[in-house]
Formats: structure tokens, sequence, C-alpha cells
């Protein structure tokens, strides 16, 4: 069922305001807003799946396109506020550091959850895939997530925040080539060739390629122009939006997230290319419409996700899942921090800000249960309740993560 027009608004009203409000308890709370928006959402969908008999637009919500659109827009602004915010000077300095967070934070997760998996599902046709499943899920992280918690706790400009975030990104694109191997065996039963792995990387390097030779040549000259000769209200800011979904598209016909295109064109946008009045000025309205409106409404959504059956059905492995999911990111992330050099207190910083999940884990198991992953064997009481499983474990890492990270950098 597909929500009207007016459902559209008044859905988004209610969103809206109840994530504010709770954003607001949570900061009384001295809580990061993150942790409230979420709570928000998951009140909600505990309401609206409550009213679903009554108004059955409420129970489909999750799956309308609209809605599903204005959500990932959260993640799109979020992720150009980020890279506008940090520039590519000061990240490119915590690469290097950051590659081996980024490795730690996939590999020991990616093992762990090859571990559980194989050791607790029974066996079936499909247990490699769910298997491998299970360490994709346990690997992934939420890079929008981990932005908005730095941005609440104002550690996105300090050395361990330009770390997390320039990890996160790896992540992400090494999540795309787990994705790829996930989402192929499903269809196929059997994992891609080395040639199709191999055009996949080509992929991503042909879009880092052409986005780095655009931002360091071609978008000053443009971003110069477009200031000094446009008289258009608010040109600024309709040039970064047009660069920033350009390089969005790139990324998605490239074979990645349009979240990476975001944060590549904030990036590149460079303080030295125009006023910096003119660059606190844009960054600030994108700081507004993010925080303002599209970041509460993306993370009530995550909130609205939370499906609970498995906590009743399979407690145990849930709770084992919540263990090796988070061990595994903190010590992951956490160890290669310290032994790059990092306090032990920014380690802690690193290792937890990487376990975040967020919308990205839900996108994979959403692909995983339209795949059929989960209808074999019939009999077995984990593997249908393997889908809440995942869902419960992407929405405590994603809240609990804020609360954690407050406390660490309270104790400075």
């Amino acid at each position: 069922m597909k929500c009207n027009p007016m459902e559209i608004w008044t859905i988004l009203l209610i969103l809206l305001v109840t994530a504010r409000f709770f954003s607001e308890i949570a900061r009384r709370l001295r809580l990061p807003s993150l942790t409230g928006e979420i709570v928000a959402g998951i009140l909600l969908g505990i309401a609206f799946d409550r009213l679903s008999g009554t108004f059955p637009e409420l129970g489909k919500l999750s799956h309308d396109k609209v809605f599903h659109t204005i959500t990932e827009f959260g993640m799109f602004f979020l992720m150009l506020y980020a890279g506008v915010e940090l520039q590519f000077k000061s990240l490119k300095e915590a690469s290097a550091k950051a590659i081996w967070v980024a490795v730690g934070g996939m590999i020991f997760p990616l093992i762990l959850g090859f571990g559980l998996g194989w050791f607790t599902l029974p066996e079936s046709s499909l247990k490699s895939a769910q298997v491998f499943f299970l360490g994709v899920a346990l690997a992934i992280t939420a890079v929008p997530v981990a932005i908005k918690v730095l941005i609440d706790l104002d550690k996105l400009q300090t050395k361990a925040g330009q770390t997390i975030v320039s990890s996160a990104v790896i992540d992400d694109i090494i999540s795309l080539l787990l994705l790829a191997l996930l989402t192929t065996f499903l269809k196929t039963g059997s994992f891609p060739t080395a040639g199709g792995l191999a055009l996949l990387a080509g992929k991503i390097g042909l879009f880092f390629v052409i986005t780095f030779l655009f931002g360091i040549y071609l978008l000053p000259v443009l971003a110069r122009k477009v200031i000094r000769d446009v008289n258009i209200v608010e040109s600024e800011v309709s040039f970064l939006l047009i660069v920033a979904l350009g390089l969005a598209v790139l990324a998605e016909a490239l074979g990645m997230h349009f979240i990476i295109g975001a944060f590549m064109a904030g990036l590149f946008f460079a303080k030295r290319d125009m006023k910096s009045s003119v660059h606190e000025d844009v960054e600030q309205k994108i700081k507004a419409i993010s925080s303002g409106f599209f970041a509460p409404i993306f993370f009530a959504s995550i909130g609205m996700s939370l499906e609970l059956s498995a906590f009743v059905n399979i407690p145990l492995f849930v709770v084992a899942l919540l263990f090796f999911a988070s061990i595994g990111k903190i010590l992951g992330a956490g160890i290669p921090a310290k032994l790059a050099g990092y306090s032990l207190q920014d380690a802690l910083l690193i290792g937890n800000a990487m376990n975040a999940r967020g919308a990205v884990e839900l996108v994979i198991a959403g692909i995983a249960l339209q795949a059929g992953l989960f209808e074999q064997p019939e009999s077995s009481v984990l593997v249908s309740n393997l889908f809440s499983a995942v869902v419960i474990m992407a929405i405590f890492t994603t809240l609990i993560t804020p609360f954690i990270l407050k406390r660490i950098a309270s104790s400075e």
C-alpha cells in the first residue's frame, strides 16, 4: 500500500515533532540528540504497529518509496555536511592510520560473525550464505551514525574524529565488495568470479580518480567563478548541492553508495577557493537543513524498524550476536588505533564509534530477506528469526554508541 501525499505530510509532521521532542529530552539528560531521535522512532514504530489495523498505511510505512527517499536525504546531508566541515587536507592527514583501523574493524567482526554462524546455524543448502551474511552484518559500520555522534559531541574536527570518519568511509567501500559477494551468492548460489570482483574494484577506483581530478583541478575554478560572477540568491548553496548530487549519481552509476559522492563533494568544497565568511555561511545552511529536518527524520526511521520477535524466540542467540558485534568492532578498530599511537581513551572512542550499524545494516538485512535467505530450513526457529536478530543488533549498536561515546568523551 502506498501512502498518499496527505498521509506522508502528516507522518513527517508526527516524526519531526516527536524526534525533536525526544532529542531535547536527551540533551537535558546530557546525551547526544541521536539517542533521543532513535528512541522517538522506536516508540512511534510501536504506536504505528498498534494502529496498523485502523490505518493500514502506517504498517507499510517502512516499505513506502517516497518515505524511504526522504529518509535517504538524511544520510545525504549528513555526509555532505561532514565533508564541508572536515575538508580534504585535514582528512588526508588521518588517512594513513585510518586504513589500519578500518581493516581491523572489518576483519575481526567478520571472522566472529562467520564463527557464530558456523557453530549455531543448522545445516541446510543455504547455510554457507547465512554464515556469510552474519559475517557481513557484523563487519558493517554506519558512516552517517558515526558522523552525527561526532557532531553532537563536537569531536568531528579532532584527530580521533578524523580517523573515525576516514575509517568509516573506507569500511563503507570494503562493504561494497562484501555486499557484492553476498548478493551474487544469493542470486546464483556461488560467489562472483575474480573478473567480476576486479570489475567492481575497477569501478570504485575510477570513481575516486574522477572525483580527485575534479575536486583538485576543476571544482576550485568553478567555485570561484560561481561565487564571483553569479548573482542568483543562494547560488553558493545551489552550486554545492549540484556538485553533491552529481557525484552521488556518479557513485551510484559505478556501483557505490550515493553517500560517498555527497561526502566527497563537501570534502573538496574548500575554504581556500572563497572568502571564509562565504564558506562558513554555506556550512551553516547545510548543517541547518541536515540537523533541523532530514537527520531527525532519518534516525527516527531507523528506530521505527525495530522488530522484537527474536528477543522472545532466540534470546541467547541475540545476546551472543550483540556481544560479538560490539566486541568485534571495539577491539578490531580500537587495538589498531592504540598501536597507531592514539591514547587509550581515543582508541576506545574510535573503537566504539565504529560499532554503530544503522540503516546500512537494515538495507543488507532487507536484501537477504527478499532473496529468501531465511526460509531454509523451514523448521529452524533460529533461521526464521535471524532477520529480526540482525535488526535488533543494528538498532541496539546505533542506540548505545552515542551513550558510550558521551561517557568516554566526558572523562577527558
